[in-house]
């Protein structure tokens, strides 16, 4: 069956819902995804807005996959980089490419946009996400650390 790769644009309200529902199942994580869903106007800023990619993976009307990427500008050069923030696909659908066709959807986008690099983390242990990238990119094992933005006293 055939595989339809859409960029979201800010007027597609349901290819923005398909993809929380993406994400919402495949990372089983319906609290993040689903509980306090953006309203169509935030929804359609975030679409409008240069710093936002949303990407879509459709087959016969139903997202089956979905990337949401950020770019990011550099101070020390006019480039950017771009973050995939979110990458999924349906388990039924996994293992035929969707996850490949949406990354390599995202590098002609970032590439116009003057980006050299896409770059993507992965958690240990989820072996098909680390496999993928693998074959896709060059490994560099990093920390990654949250900081929360609650006022603290040191």
């Amino acid at each position: 069956m055939k595989i339809e790769i859409k960029k979201i644009e800010s007027t597609e309200h349901s290819l923005m819902e398909g993809m929380l529902d993406v994400f919402a199942e495949a990372f089983e994580d319906s609290e993040s995804y689903s509980s306090k869903r953006p309203t169509p106007q935030y929804m359609a800023k975030l679409l409008k807005s240069e710093s936002f990619v949303g990407l879509v993976a459709v087959q016969e009307g139903q997202v089956i996959g979905a990337l949401a990427a950020y770019e990011l500008m550099k101070f020390e050069q006019e480039r950017s980089e771009f973050y995939i923030y979110d990458l999924a696909v349906l388990e039924k659908n996994r293992r035929a490419g969707v996850a490949t066709k949406l990354i390599f959807a995202l590098k002609p986008i970032a590439a116009s946009r003057g980006a050299k690099v896409i770059f993507v983390q992965a958690d240990y242990g989820d072996d098909p996400a680390i496999a993928l990238y693998t074959k896709l990119g060059h490994r560099e094992d990093v920390l990654h650390f949250d900081i929360s933005t609650e006022h603290s006293d040191f």
